[in-house]
């Protein structure tokens, strides 16, 4: 059985962080909350609801921190199966589909790429980012351009 490794935008951005360092869900929590990732919800409604399901998929692994204080927290950190599916995930080509509905989750790859994936998938990733971005150009373009012709020509009216 195929196991799937298609990742939401959210458990990229949970992943990522953890990649780089165990965090709990109140470190991530402040990091949507202080930085440019604070287009992310940090709401535990959202966060923590995510982390499970990436802990239950065996890509990330808790453990209790501190046990013996009155509020224990739980630290994440990667499991090797979780490294090798983010670094899939981030080195997947390109396509047309990420560039018209995914951008998010394109500029959050390069984010995190070349700290977890390395110098080499990142000029891949760059390269077929660009190639994609530049046939679609070339489809708009060609789009107005047969618009253009298509359309009628109509005076402009002040309102």
């Amino acid at each position: 059985m195929k196991q799937k490794t298609d990742i939401s935008t959210l458990s990229l951005a949970l992943m990522g962080l953890i990649a780089q360092q165990p965090q709990s869900g109140y470190d991530i929590r402040k990091t949507f909350a202080t930085t440019p990732m604070g287009h992310f919800s940090d709401s535990p409604g959202a966060i923590y609801p995510a982390l499970k399901r990436l802990e239950r998929a065996g890509w990330i692994r808790g453990r209790v921190d501190d046990a013996q204080s009155l509020r224990p927290r739980k630290v994440y950190e990667m499991t090797k199966e979780g490294r090798d599916v983010l670094k899939r995930h981030l080195a997947r080509p390109v396509t047309r589909d990420d560039v018209i509905w995914r951008m998010e989750d394109l500029m959050l790859r390069f984010a995190l790429m070349d700290g977890i994936a390395g110098r080499a998938a990142t000029l891949r990733f760059l390269g077929s980012f660009a190639d994609e971005l530049e046939a679609y150009v070339a489809y708009l373009r060609g789009y107005v351009d047969s618009a253009k012709t298509s359309m009628t020509s109509c005076s402009a009216t002040p309102w």
